[in-house]
């Protein structure tokens, strides 16, 4: 929340409200939102104050044109107003317990804790500084191909396992080559080490962005920016733009999304020898954030920018080999989501499918992410027993992979299905889930 008083509490007769406990559970905010004004006092402008909304965005939402359903959103929304989390299917939130409760808790005595020894035959991080210092030697091309190799297998694993193995492997290397940089080199090799740097920044970003966790993502993009900028790579700059306007949508910031998406154009025209690729990549992104927003005719151009950027593409394009994961597999089953964002469930649907078909089979979190908006737009159109039998499938991959994304987006779908509870079909989806994904916070409710 970014009011730093204390948020005023909901009447008791509020969260007690028939009404109240129906729209929560239904996460319809427009009810939610309308209840709120007409019980409580608090009006739109407050709402979006204490929500991190525009106002115009709870506008939208009280006039029945949006729906919220991304759990960041639902979280804020669960702290700004002060919902008690069970109320929208959330875990208990941290002011949900009594200060004084916090307190005796905090001051009950704790078993005497050894402290983790260090494996004896592992020097000290002290002694490691001491070690590279001694043995750094010049470094050549071979070696910078050596970084560039790394940095494709972490994107592999990352794709097969989820990034929170991998982050402190990432990191480690990240700030190493940074301080590489800090001695005197050939100009060839020190624009390749910021370049490694940039990647290896980016790729940190990623795995906190597929985390949730947002602000620690925003520092490590924003750090492959000013790397890339080192050495004039607007290709790159582009790319990590990308990956910020991509993160502002699942904030629900789709006007800061269509900025940055914007800007990450206007580098890439602005480059030399950008590729049709690259151009096709950053033109689904401007449909996400024009459908995010609503904006069904600039969304049809933009998905129709991306398609003749890719007709263009040709097998001796110096891709950069960040873009190559978006071959045409990935531009069909994008073109399909930017349909269900705008609400064209019918269009989005077998795209999606045929995707899904396509997709190589050893990229567990993107066929578990694809799987999720299949059965969205299944829902949406009505189809209850194939939606729930999607969503099954899609909780295979994601068990195997850690990222919080996906299991928050199935969670999703297990909100959306709160109308349809009792049917057989979403009980033994429910079931499945509860199996197969851990509760959110500790807490047992999903």
């Amino acid at each position: 929340m970014p009011d730093t008083e204390q948020p005023q509490e909901l009447p008791g007769r509020l969260l007690t409200d028939p009404d109240m406990i129906d729209a929560c559970r239904a996460r319809d905010f427009s009810r939610v939102f309308r209840l709120v004004k007409a019980k409580a006092g608090i009006y739109p402008s407050m709402i979006a104050r204490r929500c991190d909304l525009t106002p115009s965005r709870v506008g939208e939402v009280i006039a029945g044109q949006r729906k919220l359903q991304h759990m960041d959103v639902i979280e804020r929304i669960a702290d700004g107003l002060r919902i008690p989390g069970h109320m929208l299917g959330l875990a208990r939130r941290s002011w949900e317990t009594p200060q004084a409760l916090a307190v005796a808790e905090r001051e009950m005595p704790q078993a005497p804790r050894t402290e983790p020894q260090e494996p004896a035959s592992l020097p000290g991080p002290d002694v490691d500084s001491i070690l590279a210092l001694a043995t750094r030697t010049s470094l050549s091309a071979a070696t910078l191909e050596a970084f560039r190799s790394s940095i494709e297998d972490y994107w592999r694993r990352d794709d097969q396992h989820g990034g929170e193995a991998l982050r402190p492997a990432i990191v480690g290397q990240l700030r190493y080559v940074v301080g590489l940089l800090k001695e005197s080199r050939p100009p060839s090799i020190q624009n390749g080490l910021y370049g490694i740097a940039a990647e290896l920044a980016r790729l940190t970003g990623w795995t906190y962005f597929d985390a949730r966790q947002y602000n620690q993502a925003r520092a490590y993009f924003t750090e492959a920016l000013q790397l890339a900028k080192e050495i004039d790579d607007r290709q790159f700059m582009a790319n990590v733009l990308a990956c910020m306007s991509l993160q502002a949508t699942y904030q629900d910031k789709p006007a800061d999304s269509l900025a940055l998406v914007t800007a990450a154009q206007d580098q890439a025209r602005s480059a030399v020898g950008t590729t049709p690729r690259v151009l096709s990549m950053l033109s689904m992104r401007e449909a996400f954030a024009h459908a995010t927003l609503g904006n069904q005719t600039d969304t049809h151009r933009a998905i129709g920018e991306a398609h003749r950027h890719f007709e263009q593409i040709r097998s001796s394009d110096p891709d950069p080999s960040w873009v190559t994961y978006f071959d045409e597999p990935k531009l069909i089953v994008d073109t399909g989501i930017a349909h269900g964002r705008l609400g064209e469930a019918a269009t989005a649907e077998p795209l999606i499918a045929d995707a899904l078909r396509r997709e190589d089979r050893t990229n567990q979190r993107g066929r578990a992410f694809h799987s999720f908006w299949l059965a969205r737009t299944q829902l949406d159109q009505g189809k209850l027993d194939q939606a729930c039998h999607t969503a099954t499938q899609a909780l295979e991959p994601a068990s195997a992979v850690a990222s919080e994304r996906v299991t928050g987006h199935l969670r999703e779908f297990y909100g959306q299905l709160a109308p349809h509870r009792q049917e057989p079909v979403a009980l033994a989806f429910e079931a499945r889930l509860r199996e197969l994904l851990p509760p959110v916070s500790g807490s047992s409710r999903l």
